[in-house]
C-alpha cells in the first residue's frame, strides 16, 4: 500500500465530525461532508485530487521530516551489534546473514557482533543491560516482532532518553517485514521480497544513512505502557496475524492463507473509535495529568486518562460495528501489502483506516488483493475510511477479537496512542555523499507532538 496517486481517498464517515470546528484549512472538506451526509447518511465523504483536506495533508508531509532524505551519517568505519532470531521466518536467518549479509558488511567496512535471541523478550532483556557505548548501531534481523522487543527494551531503560537515539537497522528475515519494506520505499526502491528486500536493506547499512521515525506511544486500561514503531491492529487485521502464527513455516504465504481462513468466517467487531486528525485545533484538556507521568517515555500531553472522555477537539466514530481498524505509521504492512500508499515517513502522522461493518467478502477480497500494489483505494469501497491522525483511542466493547502491536498480541481492551515525530533513528534510503558534504546533524526529539497542524 504505497505510492501517494492522485485517487480520492474515503475521508470519514457521515456524521463523523469534530465537537469543535475544525482548521481553517478543513473548512470546505467540512462543508462537502456535511453536504454528503446530508444526501446520503450512509456514504462515505470522498477526498477529492484536488480538495483543502487533502492538500493539507500534503503540506503537513511536504513540511515534516521525510524518511527518504536522511539526515545524519552512522561513522566510518563502524561497529554494529547485530541481534539475530534464528526461528523467525522460515529460520533461514543465519544462513542468510553469513551468506548474503556478512560479506556486503565486511566490504563495506561495518565490523559487527553477532548475538542469536533464544525465546521471545530476549533481545529485550539483551538491550536494557547492553553498554550501547561499545556500538554504533544496533541491527535487528528477524521481522517486525523483534524490533518491537529492542525498542520496547530500549525505552524501558533508566537513560531511556539516550538509549533511544542509538541508531537501528532493520534486516528482513521474519514472515511480514513490514518496517523493512517500508524503509525500502522511500530510499526509491521498488517493492521486492525475501533476498531482495534484504539485500536492498543490507545496502542501506552499508551507506549509513539515519533518518528520524516516528514513535507510537500506547496506553491500555490494564495500566501497561509500550511503545510502537509499525501498526496497531484490532479486528479482522489482527486475527489474521495470529491466527496463521500456525503456518509460520510457510513465510509471508501464512497472511494470504489466513486471511482465506478468516474471509471464510467473516465476523464483526464492537467498539468506540476516537482520534485527533492533523491539523485539528487545540482545546483545553479535561482535569488530570497526561497518561504516564509516572512511567519512562515521553509525556503524551495529547491523551488524558482512560477514564476521562476524550477532548472536545477529538472525532468520535458515530458508528460501533467493524471489520478492522488499523493504525500505521508507515507504508507498508507486510513485504507485499502497500496498506498506507500516502505515507511518506512524514513526521507527527500516524494514518488510521477503519472498515465499517456491512463489507461483503468479495469487496474484502478486492481489497486485499489489490493492497500489494496499494490500489485498494482505488476501489472506492464506501465502508473503508482512511484519516491521518496523530493520536487516537480504541475501546472494544465485544470479547472476541485481539489487538496487535507490532505483530505481537495484546489482550483485547481499551487502548489509546499519541504519535512521537523523531521518536528513535533508523537507517534509512541515501544518497552518496558528495565530496566535500558534511552529514548535517540529527535534530533534537520531540517530546510531544503538539494538537495543532503546521
Amino acid at each position: 500500500m504505497e505510492h501517494a496517486s492522485p485517487h480520492s481517498l474515503p475521508w470519514g464517515g457521515a456524521g463523523e465530525s469534530p465537537c469543535q470546528p475544525r482548521a481553517p484549512g478543513l473548512e470546505e472538506a467540512d462543508k462537502e461532508a456535511g453536504a454528503a451526509a446530508t444526501a446520503a447518511p450512509e456514504a462515505c465523504v470522498s477526498m477529492a485530487p484536488g480538495s483543502r483536506a487533502l492538500c493539507r495533508l500534503n503540506e503537513f508531509q511536504a513540511e515534516a521530516t521525510d524518511a527518504s532524505h536522511p539526515s545524519s551519517f552512522l561513522p566510518k568505519p563502524c561497529r554494529v551489534l547485530v541481534l539475530l532470531n534464528p526461528r523467525g521466518g522460515t529460520g533461514r536467518a543465519l544462513h542468510l546473514f553469513r551468506n548474503r549479509v556478512q560479506p556486503m558488511l565486511e566490504e563495506a567496512g561495518v565490523s559487527f557482533t553477532l548475538r542469536l535471541t533464544e525465546r521471545r523478550n530476549h533481545a529485550r532483556e539483551l538491550v536494557q543491560d547492553e553498554n550501547l557505548s561499545s556500538w554504533d548501531a544496533l541491527v535487528v534481523m528477524s521481522g517486525d516482532g523483534l524490533m518491537h522487543e529492542v525498542v520496547n527494551g530500549l525505552m524501558e531503560r533508566p537513560d531511556w532518553e539516550t538509549a533511544i537515539q542509538k541508531p537501528l537497522c532493520s534486516l528482513p528475515a521474519g514472515s511480514g517485514n513490514a518496517l523493512a519494506a517500508s524503509v525500502n520505499h522511500y530510499a526509491g526502491n521498488e517493492q521486492v521480497t525475501n533476498e531482495d528486500l534484504l539485500t536492498n536493506c543490507t545496502q542501506l547499512l552499508c551507506r549509513r544513512g539515519l533518518s528520524p521515525m516516528n514513535l507510537l506511544s500506547l496506553h491500555t486500561a490494564s495500566g501497561r505502557r509500550l511503545f510502537s514503531v509499525l501498526s496497531l491492529g484490532w479486528g479482522f487485521v489482527a486475527d489474521v496475524d495470529v491466527e496463521s502464527e500456525k503456518y509460520r513455516c510457510l513465510g509471508k504465504i501464512r497472511f494470504t492463507l489466513g486471511t482465506f481462513l478468516r474471509l471464510a468466517a467473516l465476523r464483526t467487531y464492537h467498539g468506540t473509535l476516537a482520534y485527533l486528525p492533523v491539523g485539528a485545533p487545540s482545546s483545553e484538556m479535561s482535569a488530570g495529568p497526561p497518561p504516564g507521568q509516572d512511567q519512562p517515555g515521553p509525556v503524551d500531553s495529547l491523551l488524558v486518562p482512560l477514564g476521562q472522555p476524550v477532548p472536545q477537539n477529538w472525532t468520535v466514530v458515530p458508528h460501533h460495528e467493524f471489520v478492522l481498524v488499523l493504525v500505521l505509521l508507515h507504508s507498508h504492512l507486510g513485504s507485499e501489502m502497500y496498506a498506507a500508499p500516502m505515507a511518506r515517513g512524514a513526521a507527527g502522522v500516524m494514518h488510521l483506516f477503519y472498515l465499517r461493518a456491512g463489507v461483503p467478502r468479495a469487496t474484502l477480497l478486492r481489497l486485499f488483493l489489490a493492497m500489494e500494489k496499494g490500489k485498494h483505494l482505488d476501489l472506492d469501497c464506501p465502508n473503508l475510511v482512511y484519516v491521518p491522525v496523530v493520536a487516537f483511542r480504541l475501546e472494544p466493547q465485544d470479547p472476541r477479537g485481539v489487538l496487535t502491536v507490532d505483530g505481537e498480541q495484546l489482550a483485547s481492551e481499551a487502548v489509546q496512542g499519541q504519535v512521537h515525530p523523531g521518536g528513535f533513528q533508523l537507517v534509512s534510503g541515501c544518497s552518496e555523499l558528495k565530496p566535500g558534504l558534511e552529514p548535517k546533524p540529527l535534530p533534537c526529539s520531540e517530546d510531544s507532538a503538539s494538537s495543532e497542524g503546521p
